[in-house]
């Protein structure tokens, strides 16, 4: 079968591997989809030895699980695994996995695990965000969404911190209150500050957080490491915690995925798949994802369903990309 494999200096090439055998609680899934993550861009920079990218997939069940447990042959589901998942077939254990509906895109569902599981954690640390005043940095991407618009149908009031206006004006339809091209020019305080980018946006953020609340750090998208003077807290969030998130804490994400799979069938969620292409442009799109050229998700197409999503259909948004940054003159217009 024929799978991505890193090449080295962040690039990728597609090659012949051998086809992947499943352990008995584990089954074997013909992949439609794949969504690349930023992340996953950086990983390729110095890849491990034997790792092979890809952790967001969807698409049909090909030999169920030796054990007889989990869906049949045929089903269409959606997977996060640790890795490997930008191939013709992927292996995933039962608990990985949730069924799909009909209704549900296997591009949408491509686009939901590691940012959808994100947001719906970030969501339950959090708490009730009812009435609470929320900042989120680094917005733009899947995680921004998904977290804007669960957070704001919960209750919330959002400010979102994004590089430009076009890579902002889809919040503002999902819910969020204000945005911000720079975090310093956030007016706080706020009850919760959820910050991603890491670096000097970290230590900004937290003067941002009123006496009591808190920071949520779960993620570095500068690549830059934060540093934080204790005696800055003495400057305003007084009282204040510092919380780390990893979203990849549960033992089992099927159940997660399952929600997520459910609020999109209901139409309280919706996937923003800024760039639906196939995956002979992964090249392309891993520059496009490097250079915060994509607002949202990014998915890969390997086999197309009969009914492939649409950019009318209620559940979803296909922006394909949008520039990174404004010039001069104001922001530039979104590129299709």
């Amino acid at each position: 079968m024929k799978a991505v494999l890193p090449a080295g200096l962040g690039k990728i090439e597609v090659t012949d591997i051998e086809e992947v055998e499943p352990a008995a609680h584990e089954l074997v899934i013909e992949v439609g989809a794949y969504s690349v993550n930023r992340g996953e861009t950086f990983q390729l920079e110095l890849p491990r030895d034997g790792w092979r990218p890809g952790k967001d997939i969807a698409g049909r069940v090909l030999r169920a699980a030796a054990d007889g447990s989990g869906p049949p042959i045929g089903a269409r589901v959606v997977a996060h695994l640790p890795h490997s998942g930008w191939a013709e077939r992927a292996v995933a254990r039962v608990e990985q996995v949730a069924v799909l509906p009909d209704s549900v895109s296997i591009e949408q569902a491509a686009a939901l695990p590691l940012a959808g599981l994100t947001a719906l954690r970030l969501m339950r640390t959090a708490g009730s965000v009812l009435g609470r005043r929320i900042l989120l940095t680094g917005a733009s991407g899947g995680v921004g969404h998904y977290f804007t618009e669960l957070a704001a149908a919960a209750g919330a009031s959002i400010t979102s911190v994004v590089s430009s206006p076009a890579r902002g004006e889809r919040l503002l339809e999902l819910g969020a209150e204000t945005l911000v091209h720079d975090v310093a020019d956030a007016r706080g305080p706020f009850d919760l500050v959820l910050e991603s980018v890491g670096g000097t946006s970290l230590p900004i953020a937290l003067s941002k957080v009123r006496p009591g609340g808190t920071l949520i750090w779960f993620g570095q998208a500068s690549r830059q490491a934060p540093r934080i003077d204790f005696f800055d807290f003495f400057a305003g969030p007084d009282s204040a915690q510092i919380q780390h998130f990893h979203y990849d804490s549960e033992p089992a994400d099927g159940p997660d995925l399952a929600t997520l799979v459910r609020l999109v069938d209901t139409g309280r969620l919706h996937p923003e798949l800024g760039r639906i292409d196939d995956w002979s442009a992964t090249t392309e799109v891993l520059e496009d994802l490097r250079d915060r050229r994509i607002r949202g998700n990014a998915v890969l197409s390997i086999r197309k369903e009969t009914a492939p999503v649409s950019s009318t259909d209620p559940r979803t948004v296909v922006t394909h990309s949008v520039e990174a940054r404004p010039d001069r003159r104001g922001p530039r217009v979104p590129r299709h």
